[in-house]
């Protein structure tokens, strides 16, 4: 997956609201989407980051987005997860399974010789369009916050053409005019 591609749709299992359901990435698709790549349940570096997720799930949805965090574990497994960590008890949003690797091996977060997910983030706007990724070493653990920051920062020049974020952009900060004069002076 390239920035500005159209992300295919996919079809997947995913524990979600106590039950094992089938979905597909365009059920959610007029929604901006977090693809939250981790590599697998009852580990230790996981459980922070989608507890942390958990917990600003709410701000997610006022923006308009839906979280779906993936292994390469079962949904049987996810939900053994969610009902014994009471880290994990907190999700609300989709904990999608990938046993067969297709949406890692899809978006190049796939490590074959450990047969897991790399750590990776993905944003995708409302038409499908991949607008922002973050891979990264497994022993490094990401912020929701940051994330949430990003979202905000995407949907914000898609709702103002014509503006960009500058580092460390906030909602209500200022942002950046593009100048047709400016390009390629820079």
């Amino acid at each position: 997956m390239k920035i500005g591609e159209k992300v295919p749709d996919f079809e997947f299992e995913a524990y979600h609201e106590g039950q094992i359901k089938k979905m597909k990435l365009y059920d959610f698709r007029g929604k901006w989407i977090i693809l939250a790549f981790y590599p697998a349940d009852f580990t230790f570096v996981c459980p922070t980051e989608l507890e942390e997720l958990a917990d600003y799930y709410e701000e997610f949805r006022k923006n308009d987005a839906e979280i779906l965090s993936i292994s390469t574990d079962t949904a049987y497994v996810h939900k053994a997860w969610h009902d014994t960590s009471k880290a994990i008890s907190k999700i609300r949003f989709p904990m999608v399974a990938d046993p067969a690797a297709k949406l890692c091996k899809a978006f190049g977060t796939y490590i074959e010789e450990e047969g897991v997910s790399t750590r990776a983030t993905f944003i995708i706007d409302p038409d499908g369009k991949l607008v922002a990724m973050e891979l990264h070493d497994n022993s490094i653990g990401r912020s929701a916050r940051e994330i949430l920051r990003k979202l905000q920062a995407a949907k914000y020049t898609r709702e103002h053409p014509g503006e960009v974020c500058p580092a460390s952009w906030e909602p209500g900060k200022e942002t950046l005019k593009v100048s047709l004069d400016l390009v390629g002076k820079i």
